[in-house]
C-alpha cells in the first residue's frame, strides 16, 4: 500500500522515460520546494529520503549529491543528468545548477515554443510602410535560386509559391518577428550544377526531406541548444560574416555582369544604358543608400556621443526596397510586354511527389550531406545570434530549439507536394530587418502576397520572374548581404577577432560554412589551451614583451 502510494505520488512527476525533461524539472522543484516550505503529503521514510535527496541537489549541485548519497539507481542518475544538461547554460553567479524556479515555470510546456496571440505577433513597431518595405528585403536571394530550379530542374513555382506563402505567416505568428523563408543553398547549388547530371524533383524533395528529419531531430531531442550555448560566439560570427561577405560578392556580380540562373553562372558585362542596364542598378543602389542610409542600429546600441547628431531621413517614411522592388516588376511589363499573353489564370495542381529508393540514396549523398552543416550552422545558430542582436528585447522568444523543429516541420510537410526545400536564414533576416521589417506583419505582407500569386497565376508565373531585372535583385542581395556582415562589428576583443577571420577566410575560400567552422572551433580550443595553468609554465611568457629594435 506504502509502496503503491509513493509510485502514484512521484512517477507522474518524475517519469524521465515518458515525460520530457521541463516537467521533470518542474517535479523535482515543487518537491524540493514541498520540503522547504511546507509539511509532506506522506509521512513514508522512503519519500522522506528522496525528498531530502532533492534538497541536496538544489543545494549543493548534482554531482555532490550524487557522491554524498551514493546515488546507483539508473533511474535517478539519468533523470539527474537530463535535468543538469537542461539548466546548465542558466547557472548563475551563485554557481546554483539549477534553474530558478520562475524560469521553471516559463519551460514548462511540451511545445519547445509558445504560441504567441496573432495580436501580439502582428502588432506593427514601426509604420505598414516600412513593414511593406521590409518584407521584400530577403526577395535577392529568393527568386534567383526558385527561378533557376524553375527553369533548370522544372521545380512547380505555384507549389512553391503558396507553401513559402503559407511558411512566411505560420513564422511570423510563431515568433513574431521577420523570420525569413530561404531556400536551401546547398541543395540549389548541387541540383543546378553543370559539373553533374541535374536533380530530378523527386530527388530534390529527398534531400531536403532528409536534411529536415536531423534537423527535427536535434531540435526535438534538445542537442541543437546544446550546440549553440556551447559554440564560441567568435565562430557564430565568423560563419555570419563569411555568409554575409558571399552574399555581397554574388551581388556585386549581378550588378556588373549579366547572368543565367539557369546555367549558373555570369555572362559578358551589363551595358551601362538598357532597361536592366548599370545606370539603372547604380541609380537604384543611391536611392537606397539616400533613403536609408547606413541602417538602423539595433535598440541595445547606444550612440557613440563623440558623433556630433545629424538630422536623418527616417526609413519608415520612404520604403526604399519596397519603390525598389515595384519598379523592377514595371520594368518587366516594359522589357517585354509578352508577359501578359504568357500569364494563365488558375493554381497548378498540387500532386504527392513520389521518391523511390533511389531518389532516396542519391538526394541524400549528393544534396543533404553538404545542406545538413549549412542548416545547422546559418539557418539556426547564426538566425538565433542575430534574432538576440536585432531584437534583444524578444531574443528569448527565438530559441535554437524552436528555429530548428520549425525548419524541420516545414520541409516534412511541403517537400511531399513539391514545394521547394526552405530554411530560415540569417541573411534574410538581415535584409528584412535593413529595409525596415520588425515584427511578424512583415512576414505576413509578404506570404500572403505569395499564396495569392500562386493561387492566381500557378507555373506560368515564371516567365514574369524570368524577366525581372536582374541588377535590380543584386542591389537588394549586397544591402542584405552587408547588414548580415556588420553582425561580427562587436569583435573588440583581438584574440576573438582572430578566429573570427580565420573562420570567415576558410569559408570564402573552400566554400564550405562546415570547413570554416571546423577549423573555427579547432583554433578556439588551441587559443584556449594557452590559458591552462600547468601549460604556461611550459611555454615561454610572452607576457614581458620582446626587446625593441
Amino acid at each position: 500500500m506504502a509502496v503503491s502510494h509513493f509510485h502514484r505520488f512521484y512517477w507522474g512527476r518524475w517519469s524521465v522515460l515518458h515525460d520530457p525533461v521541463p516537467r521533470a524539472a518542474r517535479g523535482l522543484a515543487g518537491a524540493a520546494d514541498r520540503a522547504r516550505h511546507g509539511p509532506l503529503s506522506s509521512p513514508l521514510s522512503a519519500q522522506r529520503k528522496f525528498v531530502s535527496f532533492l534538497e541536496a541537489v538544489i543545494r549543493r549541485g548534482i554531482v555532490p549529491a550524487l557522491e554524498a548519497r551514493q546515488a546507483s539507481s539508473p533511474r535517478t542518475i539519468c533523470l539527474l543528468l537530463c535535468l543538469s544538461a537542461t539548466t546548465m547554460a542558466e547557472d548563475g553567479a551563485d554557481g546554483n545548477p539549477l534553474l530558478p524556479r520562475a524560469a521553471l515555470r516559463s519551460r514548462c510546456f511540451c511545445l519547445p515554443f509558445k504560441i504567441p496571440s496573432p495580436a501580439a505577433s502582428f502588432r506593427l513597431k514601426t509604420s505598414v510602410w516600412a513593414e511593406l518595405g521590409g518584407s521584400v528585403g530577403d526577395l535577392g536571394t529568393y527568386i534567383p535560386i526558385v527561378l533557376a530550379l524553375s527553369l533548370v530542374n522544372h521545380l512547380d513555382l505555384g507549389t512553391t509559391l503558396i507553401f513559402t506563402g503559407l511558411y512566411n505567416a505560420v513564422t511570423g505568428l510563431l515568433f513574431g518577428l521577420p523570420m525569413p523563408v530561404q531556400p536551401m543553398k546547398s541543395i540549389a547549388a548541387v541540383a543546378i550544377s553543370e559539373s553533374s547530371a541535374h536533380l530530378s524533383v523527386p530527388q530534390i524533395m529527398a534531400a531536403g526531406i532528409s536534411t529536415a528529419a536531423v534537423l527535427l531531430f536535434l531540435g526535438s531531442t534538445g542537442l541543437m541548444s546544446v550546440l549553440y550555448r556551447f559554440i564560441p560566439l567568435p565562430v557564430v560570427r565568423g560563419v555570419q560574416l563569411s555568409q554575409g561577405l558571399s552574399f555581397a560578392f554574388s551581388a556585386i556580380k549581378y550588378i556588373r555582369y549579366d547572368q543565367d540562373f539557369a546555367a549558373g553562372k555570369s555572362l559578358g558585362p551589363r551595358p551601362w544604358l538598357g532597361l536592366d542596364g548599370l545606370i539603372l542598378a547604380l541609380s537604384a543602389l543611391l536611392f537606397v543608400v539616400l533613403a536609408s542610409g547606413s541602417g538602423d542600429d539595433p535598440p541595445n546600441q547606444t550612440p557613440n556621443p563623440s558623433i556630433p547628431h545629424r538630422s536623418r531621413i527616417s526609413s519608415s517614411w520612404i520604403p526604399a526596397a519596397l519603390l525598389v522592388f515595384a519598379l523592377g516588376v514595371a520594368l518587366c511589363f516594359a522589357r517585354d510586354p509578352s508577359i501578359l499573353a504568357d500569364l494563365k489564370i488558375g493554381p497548378s495542381p498540387i500532386r504527392i511527389v513520389r521518391i523511390t529508393w533511389e531518389d532516396w540514396k542519391v538526394g541524400f549523398l549528393r544534396a543533404a550531406i553538404p545542406q545538413i552543416p549549412l542548416s545547422v550552422l546559418n539557418s539556426v545558430i547564426a538566425v538565433c545570434k542575430l534574432a538576440t542582436d536585432l531584437f534583444p528585447v524578444r531574443g528569448h522568444e527565438v530559441s535554437a530549439t524552436a528555429v530548428s523543429v520549425s525548419v524541420g516541420a516545414m520541409n516534412l510537410v511541403g517537400c511531399w507536394f513539391g514545394a521547394m526545400p526552405v530554411c530560415h536564414g540569417a541573411g534574410g533576416l538581415a535584409g528584412q530587418y535593413r529595409f525596415g521589417g520588425r515584427s511578424g506583419a512583415s512576414v505576413l505582407f509578404l506570404g500572403v502576397a505569395k499564396v495569392s500569386l500562386g493561387l492566381l497565376f500557378g507555373s506560368s508565373f515564371v516567365r514574369m520572374l524570368s524577366g525581372f531585372p536582374i541588377g535590380i535583385l543584386g542591389v537588394l542581395l549586397l544591402f542584405s548581404g552587408i547588414e548580415l556582415a556588420m553582425a561580427s562589428r562587436d569583435m573588440g576583443d583581438k584574440e576573438d577577432s582572430f578566429v573570427m577571420l580565420v573562420c570567415t577566410a576558410v569559408s570564402l575560400t573552400g566554400s564550405s560554412a562546415a570547413l570554416g567552422f571546423g577549423c573555427g572551433i579547432a583554433l578556439f580550443l588551441v587559443l584556449r589551451l594557452r590559458e591552462v595553468e600547468w601549460l604556461r609554465h611550459l611555454m615561454p611568457s610572452t607576457a614581458a614583451g620582446t626587446p625593441a629594435d
